[in-house]
């Protein structure tokens, strides 16, 4: 299946974000640690240049511990801080802002010693539903952004001062114009990046059943209690699925939407157990979408 889904405000976040990088002292990147590869935008390179950034694999009590800590060696690596967190969890965003002294030290202590009031300024990026609101009000200890488990729910930039003396700009989810890499564009779709509106649900969750039996076939056996082998298909094993749980349309068919929405609102929900949809070792597929959008 192809995807694509760029509506008109994130053509108009870029801009924004164009225009107040340049109050910016460092960038907060939010990444969705289920698909960290897929969540780093590359239409936000050249935006970025050489701001600071702070690479943040939040949602990581639902990802694999292993391939979560792969993921923050690969991004410490590139020379920028790196943190693993659950911004649904209390205080546990605090340590962003440790790492932002970190990575600013040298321009904070400039400040100190010309006796300069110090304010530190951040814009947090990320695509749509990655937790950026959720990890800003982590941060504030208040609920300053709206959040929800589904894409657009941000949609202007806003600036959040934090009690530490730190402000921070949340900034709509932003995808970029083009998916020429279909990896990147499904793992998007199965994390809620996309809108599930401008998705066919039934193909999507053919891919997804397709994928996660390449990590562990055993998570999808055991959540909806079937049995299959290397040979049987993907729609065998979503009507399988539907005869599991009873969805059925009129006159007894298989109801395919909904068993195909169970299938991927599962993983949206965790129901899967932990679950990560990349590794480190799958970075030589995922690079050349990237390297042709920063070209753009």
């Amino acid at each position: 299946m192809v995807i694509q889904w760029f509506p008109g405000h994130m053509t108009k976040a870029i801009r924004v974000m164009e225009k107040e990088i340049k109050l910016i002292d460092a960038v907060i990147y939010v990444l969705d640690a289920r698909a960290p590869f897929s969540c780093v935008n590359p239409k936000f390179t050249k935006l970025i240049g050489n701001k600071p950034i702070i690479y943040v694999l939040n949602k990581a009590d639902i990802a694999e511990d292993e391939k979560t800590k792969a993921w923050y060696d690969y991004f410490s690596k590139k020379g920028n801080a790196c943190v693993i967190i659950d911004s649904t969890q209390s205080n546990s965003a605090k340590k962003i802002e440790n790492a932002l002294r970190v990575i600013l030290q040298d321009r904070i202590k400039r400040l100190q010693d010309k006796q300069v009031t110090l304010t530190i300024r951040a814009m947090v990026l990320g695509v749509p539903n990655s937790g950026k609101s959720t990890l800003i009000n982590n941060l504030s200890g208040k609920s300053k952004t709206a959040t929800a488990n589904r894409p657009g729910v941000t949609r202007g930039k806003q600036w959040v001062k934090l009690a530490s003396g730190i402000e921070v700009l949340d900034t709509p989810g932003t995808l970029w114009p083009a998916f020429d890499n279909n990896h990147v564009a499904l793992h998007l779709a199965y994390v809620g990046s996309i809108r599930e509106q401008v998705l066919d649900i039934p193909d999507l969750s053919l891919h997804f059943i397709n994928d996660v039996r390449a990590i562990n076939p055993q998570l999808i056996k055991n959540r909806f209690n079937i049995e299959f082998n290397e040979e049987t298909q993907a729609v065998e094993i979503l009507e399988d699925i539907a005869r599991v749980r009873g969805y059925k349309v009129s006159g007894g068919e298989i109801d395919y939407d909904r068993a195909a929405a169970a299938v991927l609102g599962d993983f949206k929900n965790a129901r899967y157990g932990k679950l990560t949809l990349e590794e480190v070792s799958d970075i030589n597929k995922l690079l050349e979408n990237h390297r042709q959008q920063e070209d753009v």
